[in-house]
């Protein structure tokens, strides 16, 4: 069955967009885009290809030859995904360079048809590596909560769920990518429905994207089950909306950057030998997103354990772990998120203020951290509305938080990033004495209420009245 294709992607030159339009026109709208001429002094676009355009396997197997890695098999369906395995960089080298184009001249050689064609994916480079500087994160993709917070916290504190004894694993959503020609990753949403970045530091991908409004296409008459791949024969009775889905498509070269908005299902194929870096994260423009999928996922995992709410000592923890384990964080651990990250917005607005009476008025930054707290607070009501919703059972002193090293640590990052990309001067914190008289009696946070309270005063105290906003 063929799918239609009603447009393709744009492609900008990147050195020729501003920050601010990028915002308007991509983050603000969910709009995709290709952005070219930002990867020119990227370490890994020389490190990791040949003077021919390939990729450079004999670097990867001398340097980083024994780090273990998730290898999907492109040609073996288990479950909703491709069947992983798992094996050394080395190990993946060595059954790829055959048919590789660094090793073969005739690409009549390789296997194009998908079967047995193994990908590597979701490697955590960064952290495995963080002495190497392979690149940069362009400046369009700095303002990622989810990669600074993870920086210094656990995004879910459960051993079980975390694998503690695994350092690498969930520690963050900075990935390497690299597949055969003829490797391919199935129909598929984003985690957290987040943002995505995807370069490619060589070869060239083929995308297919299907807009938010039309993602109930590609499901079951039930909306549980999605189509896993767009060339198969798909039954029509299964899924009766999958004729009417209009795609846009999109090549993407080497040495370009695609940006993939919230909620966009795509599917992507390696049409030559790749290699890619990729990352998810969010911020103020798709926070909402995040909550939404949470609350969806959570209705869901309810429904399926419903029968067992009579004989379990603790039905709803039973349903927070598994809304965890399946979806990567729960409601608690959201909302512990999204405290940390207003607490951090305030510390910076309050340095802000030393400076500026009315700092979002004068400062874009100040500006950028008033739109952060509004959004979250949007997020609070939303959350607030729902009726059953689970207490938040954290009781948080915000002093002893002011004192947590990581916290401060959280602060200085999300400072230097937004100073970075509004090209104001960096400040560091010391006026903890200070912010403690202006919160007042907003020092304690136990349920959304108190979250929605202390917001409230923040924005009163440093910008005015929310009409300013």
């Amino acid at each position: 069955m063929g799918i239609e294709i009603g447009g393709y992607i744009e492609k900008v030159d990147g050195k020729d967009l501003k920050y601010s339009e990028f915002v308007e026109k991509y983050l603000f709208k969910n709009q995709p885009v290709v952005l070219t001429g930002i990867m020119d002094d990227w370490g890994a676009c020389k490190d990791w290809v040949t003077d021919n355009g390939h990729p450079n396997l004999r670097f990867f197997e001398t340097c980083f030859g024994k780090s273990k890695v998730q290898v999907a098999d492109c040609g073996t369906r288990e479950f909703t995904d491709q069947k992983r395995l798992e094996m050394s960089v080395s190990e993946f080298v060595s059954q790829w360079r055959p048919n590789s184009a660094e090793e073969q001249t005739d690409d009549s050689t390789c296997d194009t048809n998908g079967k047995s064609t193994l990908y590597l994916k979701d490697w955590h480079f960064v952290k495995e590596y963080p002495e190497y500087l392979a690149y940069r994160t362009p400046l369009f993709f700095c303002d990622d909560w989810l990669n600074i917070y993870l920086d210094n916290y656990r995004l879910h504190k459960n051993s079980d769920i975390c694998q503690e004894n695994n350092e690498i694993s969930c520690s963050d959503y900075r990935f390497v990518y690299m597949g055969a020609k003829g490797s391919w990753t199935p129909l598929h949403a984003d985690v957290f429905r987040s943002y995505s970045w995807s370069a490619n530091i060589c070869g060239k991908k083929n995308w297919f994207f299907l807009p938010p409004n039309q993602s109930h296409l590609v499901f079951d008459r039930n909306m549980k089950n999605c189509v896993f791949n767009l060339f198969e024969d798909i039954n029509e009775t299964m899924f009766p909306g999958f004729k009417k889905a209009t795609w846009l498509e999109c090549v993407q070269e080497r040495d370009e950057i695609i940006f993939v908005p919230s909620g966009w299902y795509h599917q992507v194929h390696n049409l030559e030998d790749t290699i890619s870096i990729n990352h998810n994260w969010f911020n103020a423009y798709n926070i909402s997103w995040v909550w939404d999928l949470l609350w969806r996922d959570y209705e869901e995992t309810n429904g399926y354990i419903e029968d067992m709410k009579d004989i379990c000592e603790d039905f709803e923890a039973l349903c927070q772990r598994n809304l965890a384990a399946n979806t990567g964080m729960n409601f608690y651990d959201f909302f512990i998120f999204i405290l940390q990250f207003s607490l951090a917005n305030v510390v910076q607005l309050h340095n802000l203020y030393k400076n500026y009476e009315h700092p979002i008025l004068f400062s874009h930054v100040g500006q950028n951290l008033a739109l952060n707290l509004v959004s979250i607070q949007k997020i609070l009501l939303k959350m607030k509305s729902i009726d059953g919703l689970p207490e938040n059972k954290s009781n948080v002193d915000l002093r002893e938080v002011l004192d947590d090293p990581d916290f401060l640590k959280l602060c200085t990052s999300l400072d230097r990033t937004y100073s970075m990309i509004h090209e104001e001067q960096h400040r560091s914190f010391d006026a903890k004495d200070t912010l403690m008289v202006k919160l007042g009696d907003h020092s304690q946070i136990s349920s959304i209420e108190d979250l929605i309270s202390f917001i409230d005063h923040a924005v009163s105290e440093y910008c005015g009245t929310k009409e300013t906003l």
